[in-house]
């Protein structure tokens, strides 16, 4: 399978889910061809650290954001980041770019002997801080969105950015339940990072 998802697959339609909330961001590019789209990358944000429920995700992914706002932010200014999806702790499902786009989530990184994990993988962000706990809305929300990924696109892994990119990123950290994912990927037969059962 190629880029694209197949189109007599709903909810989607080119690449964006009809059951999540799109706000398109700026910072994507084309992913290169004949990628396989098989890891789903798991990250954890909130802006500012430990402040929950704003837009300040949004803007950030959007080239949106008020650097001057707030005292962190400078620390950020400029950056450009995107993820596919964000999913909020009441389990709200935001989309900032198309599944058959490259995002700019992951960094320099590698995993299952490929390097460069943006060119074909699919970045979810969830709300919180990493090392911290997640909530069932959020874990539910995600695995509801692995079920719906895994008809248009091959999935085979998922994998924090921390194991994506050791030693540089933390993210989910060990907040992160992945015995919470685990009925569902066992039944998608998605492999979870090792050490991880699925």
């Amino acid at each position: 399978m190629g880029t694209d998802a197949d189109p007599s697959i709903a909810p989607w339609q080119k690449g964006w889910y009809a059951l999540a909330q799109a706000q398109p961001s700026p910072n994507f590019g084309p992913r290169p061809p004949g990628s396989q789209i098989d890891l789903v990358v798991v990250h954890s944000i909130s802006l500012p650290p430990g402040a929950y429920g704003g837009p300040e995700v949004g803007q950030l992914f959007c080239n949106q954001l008020d650097w001057d706002a707030h005292p962190y932010f400078q620390s950020i200014r400029g950056l450009q980041v995107s993820a596919h999806f964000f999913i909020r702790r009441d389990g709200s499902l935001l989309q900032f770019v198309s599944c058959d786009d490259r995002a700019w989530h992951a960094g320099t990184s590698s995993y299952r002997g490929r390097d460069n994990c943006n060119d074909d993988s699919i970045g979810v962000e969830m709300e919180g801080l990493e090392g911290d706990t997640f909530t069932t809305a959020q874990y539910q929300a995600f695995a509801e969105l692995l079920r719906a990924m895994a008809g248009p696109y091959r999935l085979a892994y998922v994998a924090g950015h921390e194991h994506i990119a050791p030693g540089r990123k933390m993210d989910p950290g060990p907040g992160f339940q992945w015995q919470a994912l685990a009925p569902c990927m066992a039944a998608l037969d998605l492999e979870g990072p090792a050490g991880i059962k699925k």
